[in-house]
């Protein structure tokens, strides 16, 4: 997970960011500090959004590194800059948020929901992806629901990052629903038997929820 997946998937509580030592900068919460015994200067910036910037000065060189830079580059200094960065960003969170499992509070709910109702737990289950989770029966282990991170562009048009959940349904109920606002294609699974939604309220969780059920019971071994 990157250091800005670790605090877009957390719930940031203000007042303990503020306890923490960040300050206010008109909407957006600041904090700096010196690492690397002094010799990197590190800011990290949490706007209104949940959008994370961060970048940093090498005091000794005036190199200044952003937080894709840090992110993309390899070698001993960005590596112990990195893990000094992450141990500062994982001391953040512990003491300030509250944990998530998702980006978005609909996809959090929906997750409990599921997780409550039928005793499922989501499974991440690939590094490179780290906020796709799948869902399986507990009866034969297949998939019921998978909630994934996707670029809007993806399943129209938009370039920012949205949530959506595949489920599975019978090809009769995906035609009947797949021209409303909020369902598209299945991304990533058989279109001919699974559909998105996507997880940012036009759909009610009772909804989603019942569409759940549904592909829960298509996926039941048969008696």
């Amino acid at each position: 997970m990157t250091i800005e997946d670790l605090l877009k998937r957390n719930e940031l509580d203000e007042e303990k960011l503020l306890e923490y030592g960040f300050q206010r900068k008109d909407k957006d919460l600041l904090y700096q500090t010196k690492i690397l015994n002094d010799t990197f200067h590190l800011t990290i910036n949490i706007t209104k959004n949940k959008q994370v910037k961060m970048r940093g000065m090498d005091l000794e060189t005036n190199y200044e590194y952003t937080l894709e830079r840090i992110e993309n580059q390899t070698g001993s200094f960005v590596s112990s800059l990195k893990k000094e960065i992450e141990s500062i960003v994982t001391d953040i969170v512990e003491k300030c948020a509250k944990s998530n499992k998702f980006l978005t509070d609909q996809a959090n709910r929906l997750a409990a929901k599921i997780e409550e109702k039928y005793q499922s737990v989501p499974e991440f289950l690939w590094q490179k992806y780290p906020g796709y989770a799948i869902f399986r029966n507990k009866e034969n282990n297949k998939w019921y629901a998978a909630i994934m991170n996707i670029i809007k562009e993806k399943l129209d048009e938009g370039s920012y990052e949205v949530e959506i959940i595949d489920v599975k349904l019978t090809p009769e109920k995906i035609q009947s629903i797949l021209t409303r606002k909020g369902f598209y294609e299945a991304y990533h699974m058989n279109k001919k038997s699974w559909i998105t939604i996507l997880l940012d309220d036009t759909i009610s969780d009772e909804e989603i929820m019942s569409y759940v059920q549904e592909s829960y019971e298509l996926t039941k071994k048969k008696k």
